[in-house]
């Protein structure tokens, strides 16, 4: 199904949303993401994607799943433009990922927010430092930066926990500390790569359950994972990978084909 990109129809920030602004008047469907025949070769010749076609609407909720090697690390380069494709394109909220001049990839990058594994957190700095960091190093004013991080720490339910470091922290309040960060310049799309990976499984479904409540707010979230109980039991739209080739793609899937 081909979707058409319409900026500004429908779109309000996720400041916009916690605030109960109203939403604009509807207009055509919006993909955050498409991907139109997208093949990535390395320079040693491997392919790790083939032939990728992918629409991702606002306020979509998608699991990628697939094998290691599948191919899923490379597509997420691509829509951060870590990577570029050797033939097709990539739209990232409008943006022609491969035409983007180098300038501009800041910007690109501040439409999405990323969320690792590890967390990635600056260990010598606070829960508020860290978030705080992310609007710093995009030049965004002094008096902008504090109510924003308030915003985000009591959305992840860290408000207590703003002064303490890292280390200080449970595995589940580093992600939490991380998903802030991801949230603070109001992202149009979520990408959380493998966010449970070093959590134990209720901790987990903690985390999974903060980033459904991002969802709900209108944030885009494409999530990849080899968690396949959380992705059986959830339901939501799958996305398979398997040798660089998407295999499925189910509305309300479960992590494996339902035979």
């Amino acid at each position: 199904m081909t979707m058409t990109i319409s900026p500004g129809s429908g779109v309000r920030s996720l400041k916009d949303r916690l605030l109960g602004r109203p939403l604009p008047l509807p207009g055509e469907p919006r993909a955050v993401v498409r991907l139109h025949d997208v093949t990535k070769t390395y320079p040693n010749g491997r392919t790790a994607l083939r032939d990728v076609d992918l629409a991702i609407p606002e306020g979509d909720f998608v699991f990628l799943v697939g094998p290691s090697g599948a191919g899923k690390s490379t597509l997420i380069k691509l829509l951060i433009r870590d990577e570029l494709p050797s033939h097709g394109s990539v739209f990232v909220d409008g943006l022609d990922v491969a035409r983007l001049p180098r300038r501009e990839v800041p910007k690109l990058r501040r439409r999405i927010g990323i969320v690792f594994q590890d967390f990635k957190l600056l260990p010598r700095k606070t829960v508020r430092e860290n978030v705080a960091f992310a609007l710093e190093v995009t030049g965004t004013p002094g008096r902008r930066i504090r109510p924003a991080v308030d915003r985000v720490l009591a959305l992840v339910g860290l408000t207590n926990q703003a002064d303490q470091l890292p280390s200080q922290l449970s595995g589940g309040e580093q992600q939490r500390t991380a998903i802030a960060r991801a949230l603070v310049h109001d992202p149009r799309l979520i990408i959380a790569d493998e966010p449970t990976g070093n959590l134990d499984p209720l901790i987990a479904w903690e985390i999974i359950q903060l980033l459904l409540r991002i969802n709900e707010l209108g944030v885009t979230v494409l999530m990849a994972t080899h968690n396949a109980e959380v992705v059986t039991a959830l339901r939501r739209r799958v996305v398979a990978l398997e040798e660089g080739r998407i295999v499925r793609d189910e509305p309300r899937g479960a992590y494996h084909h339902d035979d």
